[in-house]
């Protein structure tokens, strides 16, 4: 149903769907501008391995927080979500659209419900359930969870170690699962208009366009950027240097592995995030309009009938 709310374009797809391409073109036609909505794209000493939007886009349209925070700090969802809150509200003075591209859908989740006032989780209680992951193994920790948190871990699969943990930490320290404490999120939720699309292309399609991006990704000089990132010396925990790829031609850099092996690990890994991504928006974000294909120019033909019909006019 049209309304008169200010209107935020979401779009979000896994990695290698298209969504930078969509974005550009939306924001083209739009006469919109674009936000970050990665959680890797923020941070300034990656731009190949995160896929940030190449200089010939940056240039056709303007591109709010990429590669605006330094490696050295954490962006939290809370940290994204009033800065995307700024950017969005700086977009909304100027008379346009904001368009925000990305597939991280905690920081997606965070501006559209709010922000869960979680208590800090004491360094024992995570410490325990690290431990408990790897004595049991994802199949049965995730059992663990169903136990004491059933509609928890129904959404969790057994190889997402992190929400694993998170989500077991949480109710085990509170007595509450994640999802009271969504159902009960601190702060004014935004009273925009949120018009979601997301691309999942086939999986095996996906996947052969994972493998092939990276292989782009080492010819566009991922190596040197790990290189120079490792020089810093910064703190091994730091989501930076999680980063697809990061860990695994870090490996290779200090001569624990072949290239071939990480090359290997660093696909499969990416293809697993993929898969991650197309879950969180089939069980959590299944009121976007979804298009089970990777972007194209059939697609932006799809995609501009999907926003004629949201109320918005083409500038071109």
């Amino acid at each position: 149903m049209i309304n008169d709310k200010p209107k935020v374009i979401v779009i979000t797809g896994p990695t290698a769907s298209g969504k930078s391409a969509l974005g550009v073109d939306a924001a083209l036609a739009l006469g919109g501008e674009i936000i970050n909505a990665d959680s890797m794209q923020i941070y300034h000493e990656l731009d190949v391995l995160t896929a940030r939007p190449a200089k010939e886009d940056l240039a056709k349209v303007p591109h709010r927080l990429y590669g605006t925070m330094p490696g050295s700090e954490r962006c939290s969802a809370e940290q994204w979500r009033s800065l995307a809150l700024e950017e969005i509200e700086s977009v909304h003075r100027l008379g346009k659209i904001p368009i925000l591209v990305g597939g991280t859908g905690l920081y997606i989740r965070a501006l559209e419900k709010g922000i869960a006032n979680i208590p800090d989780i004491p360094a024992d209680v995570r410490a325990q359930a690290q431990a408990l992951l790897e004595k049991l193994g994802g199949e049965s920790f995730k059992e663990s969870l169903a136990a004491i948190d059933p509609e928890m871990a129904n959404r969790l699969h057994a190889g997402d170690r992190q929400r694993l943990i998170r989500a077991w930490e949480v109710i085990t320290h509170t007595g509450k699962s994640i999802l009271e404490w969504q159902q009960q999120a601190q702060g004014t939720v935004p009273d925009f208009d949120f018009i979601r699309f997301a691309m999942v292309p086939p999986r095996e399609d996906l996947y052969d366009n994972c493998n092939k991006r990276f292989k782009i990704m080492l010819e566009l000089g991922a190596l040197k950027e790990v290189e120079n990132l490792l020089s810093l010396e910064l703190d091994p925990s730091l989501p930076i240097m999680k980063a697809l790829g990061v860990p695994e031609l870090a490996e290779y850099l200090t001569k624990k592995v072949s290239l071939d092996d990480a090359i290997s690990r660093a696909q499969q890994n990416t293809r697993r995030y993929a898969k991650r991504q197309m879950t969180w928006i089939r069980t959590q974000y299944s009121d976007a309009n979804i298009v089970n294909e990777k972007y194209s120019e059939r697609l932006r033909g799809v995609f501009f009938n999907f926003i004629r019909q949201s109320g918005l006019t083409l500038s071109s």
